[in-house]
């Protein structure tokens, strides 16, 4: 009796747990060399040609093109821990990635899946409870918190800038935005080619991809009054098709007196509002443009509804839907607009008063492969110090929260009772790949450095391998500056944690067609 169509495919017990697995680890391992200060980037070339070079294991799990379900749920653990927490997406793919070949082991020691399932949840527990214990007892003031953004950068595309730099630039972003409560999305990354990275830079404000509509715009206003119109300011035409005869010279140049005055009462409206900047989703046409120069009101065209809604939200403005409901009642305010050219890019800066309320760090960088890179590793410095300043809390880093962790479930593992015991164990074995991978990145032998964290564990109570130069040494990593959110350490574990024990249970598979 056939249930299923001749055309799908089935794989059931140790076979589908196998491919599963096989597939996880696989993933895991495409992303396992970027880790650390000494990682390697990786190059992903498009079918169309396009070219990503990155260590940033969410942005390459992201451009890969992949299609086994199983390993598309690593891809989601990566994903997880960038939306969650902004960082550790390598540490969690890489975890995730372990854990499977642990369970792969047992498995084929007799060990069932569910047994499996039931220790790594376990060993989870006892492991979110070491993350707690290492928590620093320091409060997160800005020094804390440029280590915070540097342990993020380092081994990342910081280009010519120091990683030291450019945390400072971070943690005042976020400085910027934080009040009751860190507003993370007020905090903008404006990137630009033609400039080494060491012009990157804070703006006190918005930055965005527009220029005036005239040559004879103002460049810089200050103190400006800011108006933002959904509105065409064109000579108005109907919805219906229609001809009209014109039998004189006269009746002609009625009709193009009548569109002058149409276009001039715009700019006119305007002016005499007492607006000094404008901005339209709409289009201007060029005789109001001229008009509106000679009134010296700067005047932006055809914005996208997103930069119109980042204008208004900075700046306070009310959006305007019909040119006679203009009024100071709609009016927004900042302390200076100016426009910049960038080789054959203009771009407008809104800055100062309301919209202080929103900053943009504004990257420069001599290629678009650098300018990208860079932004995708300020983007995570910008979330690991918003999420550290909102939960005051910060562990070692340099692979020692992961020691401390492995060392605390092996202790606790003999307390377990059954084959759960094995699979706690195996938990423990799994959480050392990050130290063994940060020591083989760097060039080290992976077994004597995890040999050597444990000795120094052990005495001294916390180590990391910190690599300094072309030194890599043992020491504790706080003396160092290498610290993370403690939010990263428990997202990793979590979110590997629920992927691995999927996967895992998984022992039938239906493929259709």
């Amino acid at each position: 009796m056939f249930i299923l169509s001749e055309d799908s495919q089935r794989t059931q017990g140790r076979d589908a747990q196998s491919s599963n697995i096989v597939a996880g680890k696989a993933v895991a391992e495409s992303v396992r060399t970027t880790l650390g200060p000494r990682g390697m980037d990786k190059m992903l070339v498009g079918s169309s040609g396009d070219v990503v070079i990155t260590n940033d294991g969410a942005t390459i799990l992201d451009e890969m093109d992949i299609e086994h379900p199983a390993a598309q749920m690593i891809v989601e653990v990566a994903e997880t821990q960038e939306e969650e927490v902004g960082d550790g997406t390598t540490t969690a793919a890489v975890l995730a990635g372990t854990l499977l070949g642990e369970a792969e082991d047992l498995i084929e020691q007799d060990v069932h899946a569910t047994t499996i399932v039931e220790g790594y949840h376990e060993a989870a527990r006892i492991a979110q409870s070491a993350v707690d214990e290492m928590v620093l007892e320091a409060d997160v003031d800005d020094d804390l918190l440029e280590e915070v953004a540097e342990s993020s950068m380092t081994g990342k595309g910081t280009g010519g800038l120091t990683a030291e730099a450019l945390a400072e630039t971070v943690v005042e972003a976020v400085r910027h935005v934080a009040d009751d409560e860190v507003r993370r999305d007020d905090v903008a990354v404006h990137t630009q080619v033609g400039a080494s990275s060491s012009a990157t830079e804070l703006v006190p404000g918005i930055v965005v991809d527009e220029e005036p509509i005239h040559d004879e715009m103002p460049g810089d206003v200050e103190d400006a009054d800011i108006a933002i119109l959904d509105v065409a300011l064109e000579v108005r035409t109907g919805d219906v098709d229609a001809e009209y005869a014109i039998d004189s010279i006269d009746q002609l140049n009625a009709a193009i007196d009548h569109e002058e005055s149409e276009l001039r009462g715009y700019a006119e409206t305007i002016a005499d509002s007492g607006v000094d900047v404008v901005f339209t989703t709409e289009d201007v046409d060029d005789r109001v443009a001229t008009h509106l120069a000679n009134e010296g009101v700067l005047t932006f065209e055809n914005l996208s509804s997103s930069d119109a809604r980042k204008i208004a939200s900075a700046t306070g403005t009310g959006r305007v839907g019909a040119l006679e409901d203009l009024s100071e009642d709609d009016f927004g305010h900042a302390d200076r607009i100016r426009t910049e050219r960038y080789g054959d890019d203009d771009l407008a800066f809104v800055e100062g008063g309301a919209a202080a309320e929103t900053v943009t760090v504004f990257v420069r960088g001599g290629t678009e492969h650098v300018v990208d890179e860079l932004e995708r590793t300020i983007r995570d410095a910008l979330d690991v110090v918003a999420t550290a300043l909102a939960s005051g809390e910060v562990v070692p880093g340099a692979g020692a929260t992961e020691i401390a962790i492995a060392d605390r479930v092996r202790a606790e593992a003999a307390g377990v009772e059954g084959r759960k015991q094995l699979a706690v164990e195996a938990f423990a074995d799994a959480l050392d790949v990050v130290p063994r991978t940060l020591a083989a990145n760097s060039g080290q032998d992976p077994i004597d450095s995890l040999v050597d964290l444990r000795a120094a564990h052990e005495s001294e109570g916390r180590a990391g391998l910190i690599t300094d130069g072309e030194e890599v040494t043992i020491d504790d990593p706080v003396d160092d500056g290498v610290v993370d959110p403690a939010d990263v350490k428990r997202e990793a574990v979590e979110s590997a944690t629920e992927a691995a024990t999927m996967i895992a249970r998984i022992d039938d598979v239906i493929a259709a067609e």
